[in-house]
């Protein structure tokens, strides 16, 4: 019996006719008296449907019962059966970009449809997916998977916003996820998120460009390290060397610790910080302590 039954849309007769003709299952005909049942009782669901292990009958049975009963049981199951599913994980601080390749992958999909998909059922070109593991349906086309995932994520998005604000103000909420976004990928732990947002805070109130790297690491360059020629070149409005103020949209996903630093910084003055020997980092007012630690 096959893992996996990717049952069709339509017409009982169809459903019987797409069962008779899998290769696993030529032990199972089914028939008149079958789509009888189906029709007043075990309805089949549609999709790509999760088959486990259909006990048989008990003990002693005679072969024909053993064959009524186990068609029986194969029928109830796919009435209720959950669709089969993989696993997925978008990590905090990861692109759309290479989300997609993975959905792509993993679900053998094309990216470019899900890319089209995307920007059908989504009004940002970041930051919005959700950063979490996902249980995805198989047997989804790209749209259907990317409208799924929209739903998942606004209705995400509306929640925190509520639990954290009171309120959900679509341009409110999602300037701080593109704050968010730039703490995500530049705070080396959980702890230093509150701090590196007041960093932005402060700089942004003296009107300072924020001059982060973590903001060039959108899109395709994510995995990229952001070198003096790469800041030279960028001309796009991820550049918070060349351009002041926070991007106009999300450079990747982020958490709900980075939104919740966002919303509530530390109390620091600090304006600058430089990566350490420990893989954290260090913090200071000025300029001058900046460079001593270089």
């Amino acid at each position: 019996m096959p893992q996996v039954l990717n049952v069709p849309k339509g017409s009982i007769k169809s459903i019987i006719t797409y069962l008779n003709a899998i290769d696993d299952m030529q032990d199972k005909q089914f028939g008149k008296v079958d789509e009888w049942l189906m029709r007043l009782f075990w309805r089949p669901q549609s999709g790509v449907i999760a088959l486990d292990s259909i006990t048989t009958t008990a003990q002693g049975a005679t072969a024909a019962q053993d064959r009524i009963l186990t068609k029986g049981a194969f029928l109830r199951y796919l009435s209720t059966a959950k669709s089969a599913t993989k696993e997925i994980t978008l990590i905090p601080g990861e692109t759309l970009h290479f989300f997609i390749q993975d959905l792509a992958q993993k679900f053998e999909l094309d990216s470019q449809k899900l890319q089209d998909a995307y920007e059908k059922y989504f009004d940002l070109p970041d930051g919005v997916i959700v950063a979490e593991t996902y249980k995805l349906p198989l047997g989804l086309d790209e749209y259907s998977l990317m409208k799924l995932l929209a739903r998942l994520s606004y209705d995400w998005h509306k929640k925190q916003a509520i639990a954290l604000l009171g309120k959900y103000d679509k341009e409110e909420w999602f300037y701080l996820v593109r704050k968010a976004s730039i703490v995500q990928k530049e705070a080396a732990n959980k702890e230093e998120m509150p701090i590196v947002a007041a960093v932005i805070e402060n700089r942004l109130k003296l009107n300072m460009p924020l001059q982060m790297d973590g903001s060039l690491n959108y899109g395709a360059f994510s995995h990229t390290k952001v070198t003096p020629e790469r800041i030279r070149n960028d001309t796009s409005a991820y550049n918070t060397y060349k351009h002041k103020g926070i991007p106009l949209y999300p450079s990747g996903s982020v958490s709900i610790d980075s939104l919740k630093a966002v919303i509530a910084p530390a109390e620091v003055d600090y304006l600058y910080f430089v990566r350490n020997p420990n893989g954290t980092h260090t913090f200071t007012k000025t300029y001058q302590e900046h460079k001593s630690h270089f």
